[in-house]
């Protein structure tokens, strides 16, 4: 069995009961997107939280921006679908990344009823949660586990 194979498994098994194939962790996330060009991630924030805080830094045919609620107002995005299979395709390995893990969870769900079968939410997410000072990137998430971003 590959590492790849070995990350999966283990966040489809992070994942059970859940409505979507699992969940993995931001290194887990960036170390299969190293392993597999099929891999992609899908960032669900929104474009000013993009331009204003950051992006993973991965090759742009692994990056996909789909925005999961519009800003300003924070409306649903009526697109979501269209703009997903634009993204990735359905057979791909599709991991979503929200600021803390909560709308990444919601996207892969929708993902998956719209027939995505390995759709994966990225826990923690770019930011991660406040730390007691408030600040995000301190208590876990992608930039506090060191992985490659540009941007603010």
């Amino acid at each position: 069995m590959s590492k790849l194979d070995d990350i999966l498994d283990t966040a489809r098994s992070r994942g059970a009961g859940q409505p979507y194939a699992g969940a993995v962790t931001p290194r887990e996330a960036f170390e299969l997107l190293q392993a597999d060009p099929k891999v992609k991630l899908v960032d669900v924030r929104t474009n000013a939280e993009r331009d204003w805080i950051g992006r993973p830094a991965i090759p742009e045919g692994q990056h996909g921006a789909v925005q999961w609620s519009l800003y300003p107002g924070g409306a649903p995005n009526p697109d979501f679908g269209p703009q997903l299979e634009q993204a990735a395709d359905k057979d791909d390995v599709v991991l979503f990344l929200c600021r803390s893990g909560v709308r990444s969870r919601h996207a892969a769900r929708v993902a998956t009823e719209l027939g995505y079968e390995n759709a994966f939410d990225i826990l923690e997410g770019f930011e991660g949660d406040r730390d007691a000072e408030g600040h995000r990137k301190t208590v876990g998430g992608w930039c506090k586990a060191g992985l490659p971003w540009t941007g603010a």
